[in-house]
């Protein structure tokens, strides 16, 4: 598992790529990922192409990841394969993020 965390040119947007398994072992990292950008002032995009698995504990880090964006500043969640858009649709957080 490892998390890696990219700027954009116009430092507006955040990529955060997520490989292998998303579970609470990765909480450190992912948090430690995005909370180097100060609150609220980044759009946050989640790739989830290389995520093999995901946990309630993922789900929790993504919640975090939307309350730190806060209100102004979107967070998407893009790539997931099948079986990670079936856990994120039955927990409904196609109504919290944009999933594409």
């Amino acid at each position: 598992m490892s998390i890696t965390a990219v700027e954009s040119a116009d430092k507006r947007q955040i990529l955060l790529k997520v490989t292998g398994r998303f579970d609470f072992s990765s909480h450190y990292e992912f948090s430690t990922a995005y909370k180097q950008y100060p609150k609220g002032t980044r759009q946050f995009v989640v790739d989830l192409a290389d995520t093999e698995y995901m946990d309630s504990s993922s789900m929790g880090m993504l919640l975090q990841l939307k309350e730190h964006a806060s209100g102004e500043t979107p967070v998407s969640l893009i790539n997931a394969n099948d079986a990670v858009r079936e856990i994120l649709q039955i927990a409904n957080f196609d109504k919290l993020f944009s999933i594409t």
